[in-house]
């Protein structure tokens, strides 16, 4: 099953207020927080060897890789925005 079919309540949702678009990173975003929730939860018990107050290595590794995508999704997002504002002033 694809997240089109998984996700598609909330796809429909996002895309309804916010554009197809910014909708459906919208809906990317939410599901990389869920995921760095999760990954946050199982870092509480697979700790770091060298640094038992951090998580392992690997999940440190994944962590800031989808917090990295978050970061770029959301630059996508207020970009999209802002070409939309300036499109309503230019055509105003």
């Amino acid at each position: 099953m694809s997240v089109f079919d998984e996700r598609k309540s909330e796809l429909e949702q996002h895309e309804f207020m916010m554009g197809l678009e910014r909708g459906r990173l919208a809906v990317a975003l939410d599901l990389l927080t869920d995921s760095l929730i999760m990954v946050g939860q199982h870092g509480v018990y697979c700790n770091s060897s060298r640094n038992p107050s951090k998580p392992a290595l690997d999940l440190q590794a994944v962590i800031g890789g989808m917090e990295g995508a978050k970061a770029l999704i959301q630059s996508v997002m207020e970009e999209l925005r802002a070409q939309r504002e300036s499109e309503r002033k230019a055509s105003s």
